[in-house]
């Protein structure tokens, strides 16, 4: 049933222009960022050469351009999460879903799977720029695998998010708008906490602060280290929203 729920938010994306447009917006960026950062290498290269150790296409290109792509995603998962729940309320067929044989974990978790599939589609296309390169220069396909999960995390926990704030309301506006809003806030708020709270010493807080800073998980993923407590705040973020979603919708079962 999780699988079912999942393919028709999936169909659902693909059949409404707003996905197709915000799809068509992030390519255009991020193939600008590779091209851009693509011409700044060549330009510089001759300089390279000359060190003793240089950073190569990878560092200097690929890693900038996951960079972008993981800023272009904290806009685009807000606008395509959006009416994952608020329009199954504003259309009054939410109740329908609810009173199916069906669990409201099987509902969230289909509903996030299926943004996070249209997500990974977008992360497959970024990740695809690079390997264009495969054939004319080398490249440390260790840290291009890195970034691409690191990239992935990141848009698992943009998703849930989304997915939670959409369920606070029924217009899909408003909850675009709220995701956004928390993101950014969460950003925010989370990295200057946790970097004040270390220098007061107070170590165990700022390290389950860390869970709701999502960038600075991705940032050692994003230089090819695997970090295993960074991988799992990540992965917390996700299942913490998930949960909280879960529990937002049973409370509205319950109610009526």
């Amino acid at each position: 049933m999780i699988f079912t729920i999942a393919g028709k938010e999936l169909k659902s994306l693909f059949a409404s222009p707003l996905a197709w447009m915000v799809l068509t917006v992030v390519e255009l960026v991020t193939g600008w960022a590779f091209l851009k950062r693509l011409d700044d290498f060549l330009q510089v290269q001759p300089q390279l050469v000359q060190l003793a150790s240089p950073p190569g296409v990878t560092e200097l290109v690929i890693a900038p351009l996951f960079a972008t792509a993981a800023i272009v995603l904290l806009f685009a998962a807000p606008l395509l999460g959006m009416r994952l729940i608020a329009e199954e309320r504003r259309n009054q067929t939410m109740v329908f879903l609810t009173s199916a044989p069906v669990s409201i974990a099987q509902i969230v978790v289909g509903k996030f799977l299926g943004l996070a599939l249209f997500l990974a589609m977008i992360i497959a296309i970024v990740a695809a720029m690079p390997l264009s390169l495969a054939g004319s220069t080398s490249l440390d396909y260790g840290l291009i695998a890195s970034l691409t999960f690191g990239l992935a995390l990141l848009a698992a926990g943009f998703a849930a998010l989304s997915l939670y704030i959409s369920s606070l309301t029924s217009q899909p506006v408003a909850a675009a708008f709220g995701a956004f809003a928390a993101l950014l806030l969460m950003l925010l708020v989370s990295e200057t906490a946790g970097d004040g709270m270390r220098s007061r010493g107070w170590h165990v807080p700022a390290a389950l602060v860390q869970v709701f800073s999502p960038l600075k998980n991705f940032a050692p993923l994003g230089k090819g280290m695997i970090d295993p407590y960074a991988i799992a705040c990540s992965v917390l973020l996700t299942v913490f929203f998930l949960v909280l979603t879960a529990r937002r919708l049973d409370a509205r079962r319950l109610r009526g």
